[in-house]
């Protein structure tokens, strides 16, 4: 055995450092601290810029984003069902209002009641 083979011959040794925690102990951490990853990419010909996109992805659990003030899941109504009632709601009341303003223009310029 060669001198390197003797370093890792011990059951005791670790040659690749301290032991890691399992994925679930490394996904919880991630989720509970949550992790924010960035990017540029940058795309340059002859010293002009043609293009530029910036990447931020925000890794976290649902609480940990709402403690961050991230909270747009709950607003968007591709993704939240009483969003989307919401929105409906306040649609169909604009369009209500309009179309009595419609019809009371419409009244008082032919004179006739509803």
């Amino acid at each position: 055995m060669t001198d390197v083979d003797h370093r890792y011959a011990s059951l005791d040794t670790q040659p690749y450092g301290p032991p890691s925690g399992s994925l679930a102990d490394l996904l919880e951490r991630v989720l509970d601290k949550g992790i924010v990853i960035a990017g540029d990419i940058k795309i340059d010909l002859l010293d002009i810029e043609l293009l530029t996109i910036r990447l931020r992805l925000f890794i976290a659990s649902v609480d940990t984003a709402k403690k961050a003030g991230i909270d747009w899941w709950e607003t968007d109504p591709a993704l939240s069902s009483r969003a989307a009632r919401d929105a409906l709601a306040e649609e169909n009341a604009r369009l209500r209002a309009r179309l009595d303003a419609l019809e009371t223009a419409g009244e008082e310029t032919t004179g006739a009641t509803r």
